[in-house]
């Protein structure tokens, strides 16, 4: 019988009901399961893993591989909050709060840049595992200074986050900098020839835009400009003191 979703999640907490199997011993474990998927996604992407995939690299039926994590959508959610709990989770020192924040959002970076399939995951019940609730717990404390009621410091955290995930993609693995800076640099002046003088606006910003960052885009640029507004827009909660 399939195990709720919630206890395959807490399977190694001492509350957790057990598997309730008989007989032999099971040579594949959940856990098992899960690593082994990981490794497939790093290596080939979320497509790659299939059950038929786990079930050869763990020399295990495709049948024997359900017993563990239910179906697809449940590994996805099991993957995630293994990634999750694996993230460095390093106590807060004595920094200011932006430096926390700071910290909370170039660690999810690297999460995206480390496992790029979890972009493709969106499955809410993420939220319901110890991984997950344990990265919830400490990223939290990146607000303490700020003396935020729970309601504003869980928003704060979500909007921080948010703009990571947006982010996150344009920071994958790609062609080179330097290739991209070739590409442009070959279609930029026919561009302008296209463009002429009908939008003269977009023609002036554009071009100085991309003489600035020496291409139509650059990650890193919006990055740094998007995590200072970040931190900006969350310097107006700061509760002074009365």
């Amino acid at each position: 019988m399939a195990r709720p979703l919630i206890d395959l999640l807490w399977r190694d907490h001492p509350s957790a009901p057990s598997g309730g199997a008989r007989g032999p011993r099971a040579q594949v474990t959940t856990g098992a399961v899960v690593d082994a998927a990981l490794e497939i996604a790093v290596a080939d992407g979320l497509a790659a893993v299939t059950v038929r995939r786990l079930g050869e690299r763990l020399d295990a039926s495709p049948m024997s591989v359900y017993t563990h994590v239910n179906s697809r959508a449940d590994l996805l959610v099991l993957m995630a909050d293994a990634a999750h709990g694996r993230m460095p989770r390093d106590a807060f020192g004595p920094e200011p709060w932006p430096a926390r924040v700071r910290r909370v959002a170039e660690t999810n970076l690297e999460l995206y840049r480390a496992h790029p399939w979890l972009l493709e995951v969106t499955d809410d019940r993420t939220a319901l595992g110890p991984g997950t609730i344990a990265k919830y717990d400490h990223e939290l404390h990146a607000f303490d200074e700020l003396e935020l009621d729970d309601v504003v410091r869980d928003a704060a955290l979500t909007f921080v986050l948010d703009f990571v995930r947006a982010s996150g993609r344009a920071h994958l693995p790609g062609r080179r900098a330097e290739e991209l800076a070739q590409q442009w640099a070959s279609v930029a002046p026919r561009l302008a020839a296209y463009v002429g003088e009908d939008f003269p606006l977009a023609a002036r910003v554009g071009s100085a835009a991309g003489e600035a960052l020496q291409g139509a885009y650059s990650p890193q640029d919006a990055w740094r400009f998007g995590l200072d507004r970040v931190i900006d827009g969350l310097s107006t909660l700061r509760q002074e003191p009365t």
